[in-house]
């Protein structure tokens, strides 16, 4: 299911169009989203996802932005409580962060969650990627704290 399409150029890479969709557990596109998560989230801290984090992402809804078959990024939505979703796992090949594919990750994310009758979305944000978030209409709602050993900051906004 596709519902968003963007074009743009990537140095001497052209993507003419991102699809952004919602993966299904356990299918092919799933397993290059644990891969990239663990490539870009994990690794750099020496960890790896488990057996328990692949467990949970089956009650969550799991999206991705690709190119034909290319993975670009990926995000995860987990129902919250109250009205409130929680964004989680937000992930950008690196080579392509700054490109726009987040930006439209977390717009396609939030129309998910508006649709699914949240009104609110909030994460806990790495520290170093706040100024993305803030530019994206989330407010810091709590001082920095230490998550899988780095500074993270809680961040929510209103849908």
């Amino acid at each position: 299911m596709v519902f968003f399409s963007l074009s743009y150029n990537i140095s001497d890479h052209k993507i003419t169009t991102m699809a952004l969709k919602i993966i299904d557990y356990d299918s092919k596109e799933y397993w290059k989203m644990v891969e990239l998560r663990n490539e870009i989230l994990r690794k750099p801290l020496g960890m790896t996802l488990n057996e328990q984090d692949i467990q949970a992402d089956k009650d969550h809804i799991l999206i991705g932005a690709f190119d034909d078959d290319e993975l670009l990024g990926c995000c995860i939505l987990v129902r919250g409580q109250e009205g409130s979703a929680i964004l989680r796992q937000m992930a950008v090949r690196s080579q392509l962060q700054g490109k726009g594919i987040g930006r439209a990750l977390i717009e396609f994310a939030e129309t998910i969650a508006r649709d699914s009758g949240y009104s609110e979305i909030a994460m806990d944000a790495r520290a170093s990627a706040v100024g993305f978030y803030e530019k994206m209409g989330y407010r810091p709602c709590s001082e920095p704290f230490e998550k899988v050993s780095i500074p993270h900051v809680l961040m929510k906004k209103r849908i």
